[in-house]
């Protein structure tokens, strides 16, 4: 599935960047961080809900899932590669808990959506949950339970085992600071927000 027309209108005349030169390990070799990866449609509007939470680290925009090893953005979009768009976060397990990361991943999504997320359409836009480990998919069915309880309708979000996380372009890296105005007419134009406002009952 080729990229909606207004996310690539939005990335006309922006120049490619070299590629994002953090591993996808990050800080977390350094033994006292663990990281989570979420998708949830256009990776740029993910970043942000992680962002500024107390204990998390890095929010990092990239691709997972497929087969396609170091894919480009084009290739992605395209379709054919198998991977989805999605946020790795990087946090500090003392200062916040992989249960919160879940509650914030939920209400920035559409979980009821199997054909992708608000205008943005086919498998790459899809959401998912990647566990790392044995504990985060227990709970990361547990809260998709929750959540399909919460709503009387069958949750598609799938709750899938980590693969290779492949950073994107740097240019695609804290978009929503980067580029305030196009992310915000984008996130609009899309109708994620109004979607989210009609789902969970509130502005996100």
């Amino acid at each position: 599935m080729r990229m909606t027309f207004s996310k690539f209108a939005l990335l006309a005349g922006l120049m490619l960047g070299v590629a994002w030169a953090a591993t996808a390990a990050g800080p977390a070799a350094q033994g006292k961080t663990a990281t989570a990866v979420f998708a949830g449609g256009c990776f740029w509007c993910m970043v942000h809900p992680f962002d500024e939470l107390p204990g998390v680290v890095s929010v990092t925009s990239g691709y997972t899932g497929g087969q396609k090893v170091n894919p480009t953005y084009q290739e992605v979009s395209a379709g054919d590669t198998g991977h989805v768009e999605a946020v790795q976060i990087v946090y500090d397990p003392k200062k916040i808990r992989y249960e919160k990361l879940l509650d914030v991943f939920w209400v920035n999504v559409d979980p009821l959506d199997s054909g992708g997320q608000f205008c943005d359409r086919g498998n790459t836009y899809t959401s998912a949950i990647f566990y790392r480990n044995d504990e985060q998919k227990k709970l990361a069915e547990s809260s998709k339970a929750a959540i399909e309880k919460k709503l009387g309708k069958t949750v598609v979000t799938t709750i899938r085992p980590a693969a290779t996380f492949y950073p994107a372009e740097d240019y695609h890296q804290d978009y929503y600071k980067k580029n305030p105005l196009r992310y915000k007419y984008y996130r609009y134009s899309c109708g994620r927000d109004q979607r989210l406002d009609a789902l969970w009952g509130r502005k996100n």
